[in-house]
């Protein structure tokens, strides 16, 4: 006899069920590009009607846009938190370089070098693209002036020395799909010798700092080294 017992099916709140679309879109835009952000790929995603998907964004560009905003934005918290208290400007800075370094960063570098081209003929994405370059120079810039205040750094115009060093990294970021095998370390290590000349800091300064003490669960990344190898740096 066949059991007449049905699994119960679990229904989300509008906002868990909004915030689940949101990230799996991420996600795939992380991995796979923001192209591949539809409402039907979604929805298969997450084994649920299209129609539900297009209940939250009627349009997909708006999705697409969600999903730049949350991944650029997830990374720019994890980078430079808006909170720092546990360490100096210095050492938080130290860590942004450490982190943007090496191919753990290469899925976001591609976010950003998609977003920028497709941003030319998508206007939502456009808007998302310039909000979240403004979210980074408005990090970064933040952390320099209270560098500046606290005076570990020399600048008279901290917004354009952001600036400054986000292009560079952005340059950087942008030969994330070729072979860096054989780059230069002077090319590797550009934006920080960029920061360190641009904040009156000596050569070195940046890479050869006392980490951070990050709380717990949380995994401390040596000064100058990508996330997913750390060694010691000469820089003699």
């Amino acid at each position: 006899m066949s059991s007449s017992v049905q699994r119960k099916r679990v229904r989300k709140s509008p906002e868990a069920r909004r915030a689940e679309i949101v990230e799996t879109a991420a996600r795939v835009a992380l991995t796979e590009g923001l192209e591949c952000v539809t409402l039907r790929r979604i929805a298969d995603e997450l084994a649920v009607r299209p129609g539900l998907i297009s209940h939250y964004f009627p349009s997909a560009e708006d999705l697409v846009g969600e999903a730049f905003s949350v991944a650029s934005t997830g990374e720019l918290d994890a980078l430079l938190p808006a909170d720092r208290p546990h360490g100096t400007p210095t050492q938080y800075l130290a860590r942004y370089f450490a982190l943007s370094a090496g191919y753990a960063y290469d899925d976001i570098s591609r976010l950003w070098i998609n977003a920028r081209h497709l941003s030319r003929y998508r206007p939502v994405l456009r808007d998302r693209v310039a909000e979240q370059e403004r979210a980074s120079d408005d990090r970064l810039e933040g952390l320099i002036r209270e560098g500046v205040e606290r005076g570990e750094f020399r600048t008279d115009d901290p917004r354009t020395t952001a600036i400054h060093i986000l292009v560079v990294l952005d340059g950087l970021g942008a030969h994330a799909n070729t072979d860096r095998s054989n780059r230069p370390e002077a090319v590797t290590r550009m934006a920080v010798t960029t920061a360190e000349r641009e904040l009156g800091l000596a050569y070195g300064a940046l890479t050869k700092v006392t980490p951070l003490v990050e709380p717990a669960g949380v995994e401390a990344v040596e000064p100058g080294e990508p996330a997913e190898t750390v060694q010691p740096v000469d820089t003699a």
